[in-house]
Order: C-alpha cells, then structure tokens, then sequence
C-alpha cells in the first residue's frame, strides 16, 4: 500500500482537534469535535470543510463544447459563463464513470471538478476520448477548495469578501475574481450538504490562511471546523449520491435518481444515451429509494434488503440520522417494490428486521423568504 495523499491543510487538523483516516489513498479528517456536532452546526448555523482532495480538470479548445456534449449526460449548452452545471459521464452500457461538476469559465473553457477516486480515471476516460481542436489538462495540483456550508455561511463570508455581492450570487452561480481575505479565489455558490453555502477554489499556498480567517470570522456565530463524517451524514440527509455507493459502473444515473442531469432529448448523442434510452423506454429496472428501520436496528451500506423472502436489493447508506434521529437508509431496490410504503426486511447481522420503503430526501432546507 503506497503512502497516503495529504492536502496543503494537513499540517493545521491536529491545531483543531482533527482525528484523520484513510479515504480513498488520503489522509483526511474524519471528524474534529463530534460527527453529531458538526452535522448540527451546518445545519443551524454554519462549517467549514476541506475538500481539496477533489480532482480539476481544464478543457478548452475550439472543440470542447461538442466534446463536452459526447462525454457529458447533461445538456452542457446551456451553461453560462459564470455558472456551474451538476452531470455525469457514463460507459456504453449505461452505468456511471462519474458525476461532477462543470464550471464554465469563459467561452471554450471549461473546469470539470470531479470525485477524488476517480480523477486518474477520469482523466484517463476524457483523453481516450478526445477528439478535435480540445486540449484537457489535469489541474488538480493547483487548486486547494474549501466548503463553507450553512445558514449562516454568507454572513460570514461578506466579513472577508471584497467586490463581490454574495447575497446576489445565485445557486450554481461563481466569481472566479473574487477576494476573500485578501486572496484572490474562484467562489460558485455550491455545495454538498442541502444547506446554502459556497465552495472556494484557491491556490494550495493560500489555503490555510483563508481556512484560519473563516474559522476566526465565524466564531462568534459557532461556525466549526468539519471532517467527512459529518459531510456523509449531510449529504446523506439531503439524498445527494455519493460515487462508489449510489453510483457505480454497475448502477445508471437513472437507477440512482438523477435523471435531472440525463438529457436524453438533447440533439447531440452522448457515451451511454442508447443504453439509458432503452432503460427508461423499458422502465427503469431499479430504483433508489428511501428506506425508514420498523424494528431496531440501522441499516449500513452493504447491508441485503428482502420482500417476501426473496432478495431485491440492498443499502447502499444508512445511519441514524442526526438531525431526523430515526434509523434510516438510501437502497437500490428492484423498482416492483419502490413505491413508499411497501413494507421490506434488512438483514442485520444475520437477522431479517422490518423496514418500510420512505420518500426522499430526508431532509429539505426551509427557503428563505
């Protein structure tokens, strides 16, 4: 086993209280105070995340819309310079590579920001397939990002921005001029918690500093430092999929319940669009659902899910929901026996306990007024 990746911010976890583990080959924090602490943070008040362990890769080129267009399920001519577009590539066959962000930086360029496991096979995938005046670039190198999430997320930031309106930048909107702290960084109005909140893209070299004066700007609002753990458990919550879990090369972006970033219609065809045709022509064969523990017990990924004795799917997250404390999980079930209320068994440990199928997400932010 090969020694574990670090982010420029490695150096500062043990100065919060940062206990790391192994992720995917990086050594990242999985939690500083409590999971439980940091998940009620984000959601009543605000956290702070690294999250630059996550892959950049520049595309630009005369070519890169159409290129774009074949690699990407979404319709990425609808993108605005200055916006962002959640989508997914897919294999022939329908089932996942990756899902990922697009951010359109100006006319023909491109930054795909994509899942840290996958970013050698990402690259890998992009460059088998490239084709016209398109040149692809792994920049992953040059970026630290930070995730500053909550309800009160922009009223901490606007103490350290400078010429930018925060509060006029919409969801999956970005500045890539903007200041924070004296630090000029790239900030897009995203995030991966269900919460408002805004991603900041910087140099490796800036990163600390801006991590310090964050965390100083919103300590007196109980802002908190924040690990993966209480980032699964946000993302979770909100019934945002995770690569590896609710999405695979084995399960389609249908299947997994973001078909909001599938165009089918769109006129160009994309890697996988036959395949996902037929899929939703034929109806869709599993389905991601929500799924609520009747007896005791917590569903965990892995974890068999059966209706009338015979297998239909499985868990692919559970946990005890810190904010709804109710034992509850995402499964992949065969979709004859998806629809909300259809009562279901999870084996736990060796043990078939009741469970009945919910509506997701679990959880949804209030708008504000």
């Amino acid at each position: 086993m090969g020694e574990l990746k670090r982010t420029p911010l490695f150096e500062v976890y043990k100065e919060y209280g940062g206990k790391t583990i192994d992720f995917g080959g990086w050594e990242l924090p999985v939690q500083f105070s409590s999971i439980k602490e940091e998940h009620q943070a984000v959601r009543t008040k605000a956290g702070l995340f690294d999250v630059s362990h996550m892959g950049e890769i520049e595309v630009k080129g005369t070519g890169s819309l159409d290129y774009l267009q074949r690699m990407m399920t979404n319709d990425v001519s609808k993108l605005k310079t200055g916006s962002a577009q959640y989508t997914a590539m897919c294999y022939e066959n329908g089932g996942t590579v990756d899902d990922l962000l697009i951010y359109k930086l100006e006319a023909e360029h491109y930054l795909l920001v994509v899942n840290a496991s996958n970013i050698e096979k990402d690259f890998a995938w992009l460059d088998e397939h490239l084709e016209g005046d398109v040149e692809i670039k792994n920049v992953s190198e040059e970026y630290a990002l930070l995730a500053l999430q909550g309800p009160l997320a922009e009223d901490v930031l606007k103490k350290l921005a400078a010429g930018i309106e925060l509060a006029g930048m919409r969801p999956f909107s970005f500045n890539k001029e903007a200041v924070i702290s004296s630090k000029r960084v790239l900030v897009s109005r995203t995030g991966y918690t269900g919460e408002d909140g805004f991603e900041i893209y910087c140099t490796p070299g800036d990163a600390v500093s801006l991590w310090k004066a964050i965390l100083e700007a919103g300590r007196e609002a109980g802002v908190l430092p924040c690990g993966l753990g209480a980032r699964d458990t946000l993302r979770f919550e909100a019934n945002l999929a995770l690569y590896g879990q609710e999405l695979s090369p084995d399960i389609s972006p249908l299947e997994a319940g973001i078909g909001f970033a599938v165009k089918l219609s769109k006129e160009q065809d994309f890697i996988g669009k036959n395949a996902l045709l037929k899929q939703k022509e034929s109806s869709v064969p599993r389905k991601l659902v929500g799924v609520e523990m009747i007896d005791r017990g917590i569903p965990r990924h892995g974890y068999p899910v059966y209706k009338d004795g015979s297998r239909i799917g499985e868990v692919t997250t559970g946990t005890q929901s810190p904010t709804l404390k109710r034992n509850i999980g995402l499964a992949l079930l065969e979709a004859s026996h998806a629809e909300a209320g259809t009562e279901v068994e999870v084996e736990i440990r060796g043990k078939r306990l009741k469970a009945a199928v919910t509506k997701t997400p679990f959880y949804q932010r209030k708008k504000k007024q």
